[in-house]
């Protein structure tokens, strides 16, 4: 593939004798999320996913430039390329056309076809099937050999022939399609996770345009084009944060049946971000591609500190962890076959893959350090550094741990647990300050609901390392309360590192005050579970209280309000304003423990805001320019948005 474009034609024969079908299409709308993974929002998303990996795949072969998506105000959705067309002609051995066979037929289409396709990421065949068979209705139309083509289906079912509409000088593919509401949870695209996949194939796919559209009220359009392709991504990354050199590292190698991209900065935080992907697809459970990243990552910078004698302090150990500290970084693989773990292709399963990527690194990153001494001995000092920190940070974790022990258990004393012990039934109220707490204990239903007050703010993470992020006593008393323990386990210790299975409440609910300082406090928390627990968030268990900003009292009745427009609402209910009485709490204390339990605790009286990743990059980014270093970034942030502030504290 050209390095600077988008590849040129190498295949011409696509037609109907390029479709290959292996049948079946019941079964989809029976087990939905065999085929997509839920019918929830991320099965929902998967749809849109499934086509526009068809137009992705077109680029590949170089026939597609532009891709366009489009939010209708009925919220179907539609996706426009410029390919070559779905085939429209008869298909002799299957008695229908190539479009209708494609779209209504499981395991059909160009991909099973090496002709056709050298490079896929749809290679399961059931992708725009499955999306017809699970929408209300689906719309077809392809432009191809001067002539615009047209069907339309009802819940895979074709609702109308193969029709000639008119004639253009366009050429490509149109799918506009309405998710069925008796199959989806919720039948509403979000743009902002929509955008999170453009915006990585757009990356990915260099010089491609991909262009999105929300036409419902409030929705906005984007274009994105990334002709520096994966170098573009870590630029974008590490936006707000300070490199260790100047330019990302890109390498590239191809050969007869790959194709093999890697882009990497340092910086000069305490996190790894690594991102991987196969054919496109990111595989967020990682897979061969990216355990032959990390091995070769060691080995070549291991080989290079021997010949190079940097070490000085031969007395810490220099692992793989302390290697990637402080790294964003992409490894890309394109592969014929690739062979995945299930339909939404979250792992990378190819052998082969492995030893191909470890050899790619060791070459290309081992190459890179010797020419360039400066930049390498910038990178060996943080890894460095990053292994002492490390050592640092394993003590501190077994101080913590033996201190607990001393202490009589393994339970903070400032936490007031519950009764029950079944984590799925138990909720954790970590609140701010002892007031709050005490009313919170008061209020509480002792039976599932336990209490832990927090002293003050604490650390922000983002700025320290981990031995001081473990030496810190309230993230020390957060993480005794939860029983997961932290941070990655140590060989030979089963006792150490993050375990999920081990959480003791499956509602950890952040209680603050309403004012700028039970903001701060919340976001600090946030950013710590982000950084070190975010398994906590990915799986649903963080929830944010959502407690009243006023009370309103008219003579012997009162409501709660907890927005500026409920608070105006029941004023003007109450518009005679005769012995009208406004509170505005600003700290949690302030409430009587009933109120407090009625208004924010109850169960089946309070709002709870469960916290979601829907977009990783985006989330990493904005807790770097909020919590990070760089005071810039935070400062425009702030000019931009300082007109949406409400309730300001002066």
């Amino acid at each position: 593939m050209n390095e600077d474009a988008v590849a040129t034609p190498k295949v011409e024969a696509y037609n109907a004798e390029s479709i290959k079908t292996l049948k079946g299409l019941d079964a989809v709308r029976k087990r939905p999320a065999m085929y997509i993974g839920s019918t929830g929002p991320a099965g929902l998303h998967h749809l849109v996913y499934e086509v526009v990996d068809n137009s992705i795949d077109e680029a590949l072969g170089g026939f597609c430039k532009k891709i366009e998506i489009t939010i209708h105000p009925d919220n179907s959705l539609s996706v426009t390329d410029d390919g070559r067309g779905i085939p429209v002609d008869y298909h002799a051995e299957e008695k229908m056309s190539a479009l209708q066979l494609v779209l209504t037929t499981l395991h059909s289409g160009g991909k099973f076809d090496n002709s056709s396709y050298k490079i896929s990421g749809g290679l399961h065949g059931v992708g725009v099937s499955c999306v017809n068979a699970l929408s209300l209705w689906m719309k077809a139309e392809v432009y191809r050999d001067g002539k615009i083509y047209f069907m339309e289906f009802h819940r895979g079912v074709p609702a109308s022939e193969l029709l000639v509409t008119g004639t253009t000088d366009r050429r490509g593919t149109k799918i506009t399609f309405l998710p069925d509401p008796e199959i989806f949870e919720t039948v509403e695209f979000s743009a902002d996770v929509l955008s999170k996949r453009i915006r990585e194939l757009a990356f990915l796919n260099k010089g491609i345009v991909i262009a999105t559209s929300d036409e419902r009220p409030g929705g906005k359009s984007h274009e994105f084009c990334y002709p520096g392709g994966l170098v573009s991504f870590i630029s974008y990354l590490d936006e707000n944060k300070t490199p260790l050199h100047p330019q990302p590292l890109y390498f590239r190698q191809e050969g007869t049946d790959f194709e093999l991209e890697a882009a990497m900065q340092y910086n000069d935080q305490y996190i790894e971000n690594i991102f991987s992907f196969a054919n496109n697809i990111n595989t967020v459970d990682g897979g061969t591609h990216l355990s032959g990243f990390k091995k070769g990552l060691t080995r070549a910078i291991n080989t290079y500190i021997e010949k190079s004698k940097l070490q000085k302090n031969d007395k810490v150990e220099i692992k793989g962890e302390d290697l990637r500290e402080g790294l964003t970084a992409i490894i890309s693989i394109k592969i014929p076959n690739p062979q995945f773990e299930g339909q939404t292709k979250a792992k990378l399963g190819n052998s082969e893959v492995a030893g191909l990527v470890e050899t790619f690194v060791v070459d290309k990153l081992g190459g890179f350090l010797e020419e360039n001494p400066a930049i390498a001995k910038k990178i060996v000092d943080k890894c460095v550094n990053s292994a002492i920190a490390r050592e640092a940070a394993r003590k501190a974790r077994q101080l913590a741990r033996r201190k607990t022990v001393m202490d009589g258990g393994g339970l903070p004393g400032k936490l007031a647990d519950c009764s029950e012990r079944d984590p799925s039934r138990c909720e954790l109220f970590i609140v701010e300050g002892d007031s709050a707490g005490g009313s919170a204990k008061m209020g509480r239903d002792r039976s599932f609901q336990a209490i832990l007050p927090l002293r003050g703010k604490i650390l922000n993470v983002e700025k320290a390392r981990l031995d001081k992020v473990i030496s810190h006593e309230e993230i020390q008393i957060i993480v005794q309360a939860l029983g997961t323990g932290f941070g990655a386990s140590e060989a030979g210790d089963e006792d150490e590192g993050f375990t999920l299975s081990k959480l003791r409440y499956h509602k950890l609910i952040i209680m603050t005050d309403a004012d700028v300082d039970g903001s701060h406090i919340r976001t600090l928390l946030l950013t710590f579970l982000f950084r070190h627990m975010p398994g906590l968030i990915e799986n649903g268990y963080v929830y944010i209280a959502q407690p009243p900003l006023y009370r309103v009292k008219a003579g012997k009745e009162e409501r709660y309000a907890f927005n500026e427009e409920e608070k105006d609402l029941f004023l003007g209910e109450w518009k005679e304003r005769k012995n009208v009485s406004i509170q505005r709490y600003k700290g949690l204390g302030e409430m009587n423990p009933d109120q407090l339990a009625d208004t924010t605790m109850n169960p089946e009286t309070r709002s709870l805001l469960q916290v979601k990743l829907e977009d990783t990059v985006e989330a990493d980014r904005i807790f770097t320019m909020l919590m990070g270093e760089e005071v810039e970034p935070r400062r425009r942030f702030i000019e931009a948005n300082a007109s949406k502030v409400t309730n300001l504290d002066i």
